[in-house]
């Protein structure tokens, strides 16, 4: 079991997975609490519902910082100052930089709508994924949870889960049988890997 866990968030935009990992911290579901919240959108709702809780928030972009690597070393100076021991990407559509991702090498984890190793990289998010396992007339798809890697969508996988398609669901259907789902699975696992039950460090 891991002791004392501060969770960093990154998210960009609405932050539905961010407010999920809040209800779940705050009923002893995920036994952690969120210490920071970072986004690459000023206006992003992640940053009001990190404000809401009285969590601290920090936008960090092109508008605050003219460089990926200044950014970069923005980001990890704030999670190391909030004691962050595991980073989760919230619909963070950004790529990490080198700092990060040494100093929280295999600490930093995301969540994705397919079954990785397809259906993933750069451009592959939300409806874009939906609409290509259509397309490609898949059987099924599902939700991947992975450690993060310099390239998008590549590192190794933690949890997955299946989802079945209808020959009648469209990206809109696909989206929604995902996002019902797609909660409680990280919020799962992200519980399993404080617990112990999970080893990242194995992975």
């Amino acid at each position: 079991m891991m002791q004392n866990i501060k969770l960093g968030i990154l998210a960009s935009h609405y932050g539905s997975n961010l407010q999920a990992i809040l209800d779940a911290c705050d009923l002893g579901e995920i036994q952690a609490e969120v210490s920071v919240v970072i986004s690459n959108n000023s206006n992003s709702m992640a940053l009001k519902r990190s404000n809401k809780k009285n969590i601290p928030g920090f936008h960090i972009s092109n508008h605050t910082h003219p460089n990926f690597l200044l950014q970069d070393k923005e980001i990890k100076k704030i999670l190391k100052k909030h004691k962050v021991n595991l980073v989760i990407l919230a619909g963070y559509m950004k790529k990490l930089g080198p700092e990060v991702l040494k100093y929280f090498h295999k600490k930093i984890i995301n969540i994705h709508p397919s079954l990785l190793p397809k259906y993933g990289g750069k451009g592959m998010y939300g409806a874009n994924v939906h609409r290509e396992v259509i397309k490609s007339n898949e059987k099924f798809t599902g939700i991947s949870i992975h450690i993060v890697e310099e390239e998008y969508d590549s590192g190794p996988i933690i949890a997955q889960i299946k989802i079945s398609i209808d020959k009648n669901d469209n990206v809109d259907s696909l989206n929604k049988k995902v996002s019902s789902i797609e909660h409680k699975f990280y919020v799962k696992t992200i519980q399993e890997i404080i617990s112990g039950k999970i080893n990242l460090n194995n992975l």
